[in-house]
């Protein structure tokens, strides 16, 4: 990767990140979907995740936020039990509209802009997404965890060097 810029990096990074989260939330069997890890069904966890990165990276503070369609009263905190089950299709319907819309973000984003901070937000935008970085890689770790202990599979990811699969590929190692 060549480097001509820090929000090419960011880009970059991010789109890696993304295309990570994606084969992790495809890498959980469905036997595994409700399975409770630390008293939360797994796809609690990835909600939880997902939900952050959505409000998180941009400005949490932003007056126009919008909760997704699924969400519910602390559908998102991991300390709180929910009635309401989310589906995969949920998951990746949401997960592809977050992805939609960090991906315009950073894509606009200028090296100039990273030390600004966002309309009544406290954190800088570097600040923003590195802490999203740094929050969604320790929840990517624990559910890449409850997948290799219950199944023995390693999700594939994509590190700093490796491309970007192109059709078909076993999604993981």
């Amino acid at each position: 990767m060549e480097k001509n810029s820090l929000t090419e990096v960011i880009l970059n990074q991010t789109r890696r990140a993304l295309w990570e989260v994606g084969n992790v939330i495809d890498c959980v069997p469905d036997e595994l979907w409700d399975k409770a890890y630390c008293d939360m069904p797994c796809w609690k966890h990835i909600y939880h995740m997902l939900h952050s990165l959505d409000l998180w990276y941009i400005n949490p503070r932003d007056k126009d936020y919008a909760e997704p369609d699924i969400h519910e009263k602390d559908l998102n905190n991991l300390d709180v039990i929910s009635d309401r089950c989310l589906s995969r299709e949920e998951i990746n319907h949401y997960f592809s509209s977050i992805e939609k819309k960090i991906e315009a973000y950073v894509s606009e984003l200028m090296d100039e802009e990273l030390s600004a901070k966002p309309k009544d937000c406290e954190y800088d935008k570097f600040t923003l997404i590195l802490a999203q970085f740094r929050h969604l890689h320790s929840h990517m770790g624990m559910i890449m965890g409850f997948i290799i202990a219950d199944t023995g599979l390693w999700p594939r990811v994509l590190g700093l060097e490796k491309p970007f699969p192109v059709g078909e590929y076993d999604k993981y190692f």
